[in-house]
């Protein structure tokens, strides 16, 4: 998408000693400079950007965009060169909204929507009742951007620039609704604070990404500026009150003056009154505003009931008939590897794989699972390397206490050592309930162990890696998706062709 050369004024930025420039494109790594750019060197937890400067110049820099730390480290090749300079207090922030600037063009309605899990369910629900409504919506996050328009990403919210033209591709393309995932990294990092919203979800908070946030009331500010600095004050806020901290995000939403929609189990405006679980799904009945109605979900799982009720309140604070979003609710489909039915055995015997990599995700998605399962539910899980670790016992003991028998495998171990990934896993595993527990380190063969011990009634939840198709182990991406190696195993051994 090729864009005309702006100027400082049109990105919104001022220059030291009211330098001008004309811009030529953005970028936040130095090698990626042409003629003409303007170099974003932000703070980082490892290093400064302000490291690249002095390369970003030789390419051609045009701007330099950075704090007062970064102008200090850099001060000798930016008095050397003719390059406009923009300090900014909070870099990220000017970054993000310089590149909204640069980029133009978002879909006209966007909602973000933020949490510990759920995140994409949540986002996928919303874009696909939007698009049974006729409207021409994507979902943007860990699973790339799907629906109408589609395209990969490296990051559930990615950096600026690359959201930005995502944005400005999607709009082009003719998407008008778009729905994305809001993570606690990219809340901090200020990345969608170019973006409009008309609205922002909230789904729970649990433990998770303690590598990166100090503690937990950190991690719980950085998911709650969704509403204390990205959702304007016009906003809707669409909060799930039944997670304990709900109440803090009502509160922060109400303060900002936002209109709020509260969904939950009771005493919410979007209420889950009751559900019945069946072989392939559930039966609901919501009531809005006190107003109720049944509906048939082709969803496993009593948490998807939640995460398409957050869906619909997004969707009707964007405008739309709420009798006509609960009429598209039979149509929803499961997102991918999030309690995606991956095979099924000739006794009947079901494999499922789903994302689940916290302990609270773990318990939820084996609590959810228990009731569409007439015999034994057999977990597989594991833990990522490089990663918060205080939440491997509890992801063990979460499966322990949920399942009858739990296989602890590998996850992504990077470069840790797997065996002690697993040890960790499997210490909160045998310290909890009375499930029969094994470790089985090869990820494949854990499966097969797991889909072999099926019986008729019995279901196996595949726990960890979702809709990835790659294994990390050290700096290596090994090919593998939980959801293929399942129905391959399962083929097998019932003596299936493939």
């Amino acid at each position: 998408m090729g864009q005309r050369a702006k100027s400082l004024a049109q990105l919104g930025l001022t220059a030291r000693g009211g330098r001008e420039a004309q811009v030529t494109g953005l970028a936040v790594d130095s090698r990626d400079v042409v003629d003409g750019c303007l170099f974003a060197a932000m703070p980082g937890t490892r290093i400064h950007g302000a490291t690249f400067i002095d390369a970003a110049l030789r390419n051609g820099a045009g701007a330099i965009l950075t704090d007062a730390e970064g102008a200090r480290i850099a001060e000798a090749a930016l008095d050397a060169s003719d390059a406009a300079l923009i300090v900014a207090a909070d870099p990220r922030s000017t970054l993000a909204c310089t590149a909204a600037l640069w980029f133009g063009a978002q879909p006209e309605s966007m909602v973000a929507v933020t949490g510990t899990n759920g995140k994409t369910s949540v986002a996928s629900f919303t874009r696909q009742i939007w698009q049974e409504l006729g409207l021409r919506a994507v979902n943007i996050g860990t699973t790339g951007v799907e629906g109408d328009w589609q395209t990969p990403l490296r990051h559930t919210t990615p950096e600026p620039i690359t959201l930005h033209r995502v944005l400005a591709g999607a709009a082009e393309a003719g998407i008008s609704h778009a729905a994305m995932e809001a993570s606690s990294h990219g809340l901090d990092q200020r990345r969608l604070d170019g973006v409009t919203l008309r609205a922002a979800g909230f789904t729970n908070i649990t433990q998770d990404h303690l590598d990166y946030h100090p503690d937990f009331e950190t991690y719980f500010a950085a998911k709650a500026a969704l509403f204390s600095r990205v959702l304007p004050e016009d906003g809707t806020a669409v909060i799930n009150i039944d997670d304990p901290r709900g109440v803090d995000m009502l509160a922060i939403a109400k303060a900002r003056g936002q209109d709020v929609i509260t969904v939950g189990r009771q005493a919410a405006d979007l209420c889950l009154e009751a559900q019945r679980f069946d072989a392939t799904g559930q039966e609901i009945r919501l009531s809005w505003h006190g107003r109720a109605r049944q509906e048939r979900l082709e969803l496993i799982g009593g948490f998807q009931a939640e995460n398409v009720l957050l869906a619909a309140g997004l969707v009707i604070a964007c405008g739309a008939e709420a009798d006509d979003v609960f009429d598209m609710l039979p149509m929803l489909g499961t997102v991918r590897g999030r309690m995606q039915l991956a095979a099924t055995r000739d006794n009947g015997a079901a494999a499922f794989v789903d994302y689940a990599h916290t302990p609270d995700a773990v318990a939820k998605a084996c609590a959810a699972l228990r009731p569409h399962v007439m015999g034994r539910l057999v977990a597989i899980v594991g833990a990522g390397g490089d990663r918060d670790t205080g939440k491997r016992p509890l992801m063990g003991r979460a499966a322990a206490q949920e399942a009858d028998m739990v296989i602890v495998t590998d996850d992504n171990p990077r470069s840790e050592d797997p065996a002690a990934i697993r040890a960790a896993v499997l210490a909160g595993a045998r310290d909890s309930g009375s499930a029969k527990v094994l470790e089985v380190g090869d990820r494949a063969e854990a499966i097969l162990r797991g889909v072999d011990a099926l019986g008729p009634g019995d279901a196996l939840l595949i726990c960890g890696k979702g809709h990835e198709t790659g294994q990390i182990v050290g700096d290596t991406v090994y090919p593998f998706d939980d959801a293929e190696q399942a129905s391959v195993v399962v083929s097998a051994l019932d003596g299936r062709r493939s």
